[in-house]
């Protein structure tokens, strides 16, 4: 729920004149092999988090925030750019014995390094509930180990060579997909968005959102920027790779989610001082956790609900307002997101359900457009006549009007 609209950002295209993935994988392989300071951001875990971790995984471990901490248990959860594997070894307590962790990268140094560790930590914690596989984050349907096979077995010699290459790949994303749609409850990364090049950002968001179930929600930690990068910054690779060049800008990374059809987003912490400053530019981490499930069929069932406040009147992701103390009426699907307890408007909203429950199979749609009241009628019925009164004064509660 949004308290005010956000400037369309204009989003300009990178002009590096080197390539961005590779600049990202040379300096991530080297940070594989030895630790390197420069691509952190200080982040505190919960001591007990990192006590069952070996050593070299903590050390070559880069990332900005902590998403861990917003997984639970028997969750399917993703890490995107996993790198060393910490998060992902870090979820696989969280999630338990019937959750599952799965962690994406192309980087082999970093797969090699998070595999190796794979059967010493699952004897630690009793169960093997992870797996790293190999593949790109904005294109999470191709399974990078499969079309390096593919490669091996078939070199690419002639533009013929290379369209039945395509095919095949196209094949791989449509029938052997490396992360099925609508198959994962948490999509997390720790500081890895930023290093994808600009021309597959928006991608990237819609295949996150793509591989979430209806309900599911990414966490995302990330650097931001207050100013958009410099040409300059943006053409040094070193900066690209050190988390710099390719950061969003702070209200841009929230529109992106947006776009993409997430709701309920939500900066959950936000690094007050900068972690660096460059030609005036701030860059500092952020978490946003957001979520998929708004799209679907609006249904009547004489639901409402109330903004308790504190802001006089606030707007959801679809324009709706809610105007503080309002008997605001709204669709069956709106008032399950609004009202489950793991909905983030949950605390700020009253919920008021009809007396006599209008089952989803005899619902008729209902108009989502603009904004409208319910009449109390509407909820009670037309025929309550109901008089209740207290039986005497000691019926009153602490909490009553008495």
């Amino acid at each position: 729920m949004s308290h005010s609209s956000q400037t369309s950002p204009s989003n300009s295209p990178s002009t590096a004149s080197y390539n961005v993935e590779t600049a990202v994988l040379e300096r991530y392989e080297a940070g594989a092999k030895q630790p390197q300071a420069s691509l952190c951001c200080p982040t505190a875990y919960e001591p007990n988090d990192l006590e069952f971790l070996p050593q070299e995984i903590i050390e070559k471990d880069y990332g900005c925030g902590d998403p861990t901490r917003y997984v639970s248990e028997g969750e399917t959860a993703i890490d995107l750019g996993s790198g060393a594997g910490k998060n992902c070894y870090i979820i696989a307590r969280k999630v338990g014995a019937q959750g599952k962790v799965i962690g994406v990268d192309f980087n082999d140094e970093m797969l090699n390094l998070a595999r190796k560790y794979r059967s010493e930590i699952a004897a630690k914690i009793g169960y093997d509930n992870v797996n790293f596989v190999k593949g790109k984050i904005q294109d999470l349907k191709l399974n990078l180990e499969r079309v390096e096979s593919r490669l091996a077995d078939r070199a690419i010699a002639s533009l013929q060579d290379w369209s039945e290459f395509e095919v095949e790949c196209d094949r791989l994303r449509r029938e052997e997909p490396l992360i099925p749609s609508d198959s994962v409850d948490v999509v997390i990364s720790n500081c890895v968005l930023n290093l994808v090049r600009p021309a597959d950002k928006v991608q990237l968001f819609q295949e996150i959102y793509r591989v979430l179930k209806r309900g599911g929600r990414a966490v995302i930690s990330d650097i931001v920027c207050d100013e958009e990068p410099t040409l300059e910054m943006q053409n040094d690779p070193e900066l690209w790779s050190g988390c710099i060049s390719g950061a969003f800008r702070e209200d841009i990374f929230l529109k992106m989610f947006e776009d993409a059809g997430f709701y309920g987003i939500e900066i959950l912490s936000r690094q007050a001082e900068p972690w660096q400053t460059i030609e005036g530019i701030e860059f500092r981490s952020v978490t946003v956790r957001a979520y998929k499930g708004k799209e679907g069929a609006c249904w009547e069932r004489n639901q409402a609900v109330i903004y308790k406040g504190p802001w006089r009147q606030v707007c959801d992701d679809d324009g709706h307002i809610y105007r503080r103390g309002d008997r605001v009426a709204v669709c069956d699907k709106t008032f399950q997101i609004l009202t489950q307890p793991n909905s983030p408007y949950a605390k700020d909203i009253v919920p008021i359900s009809p007396y006599q429950e209008i089952a989803l199979e005899d619902a008729e749609t209902f108009n989502c457009k603009g904004t409208t009241l319910r009449d109390p009628r509407a909820t009670k019925g037309i025929d309550y006549h109901l008089t209740v009164q207290p039986e005497s004064p000691s019926a009153c509660s602490s909490e009553s009007c008495c």
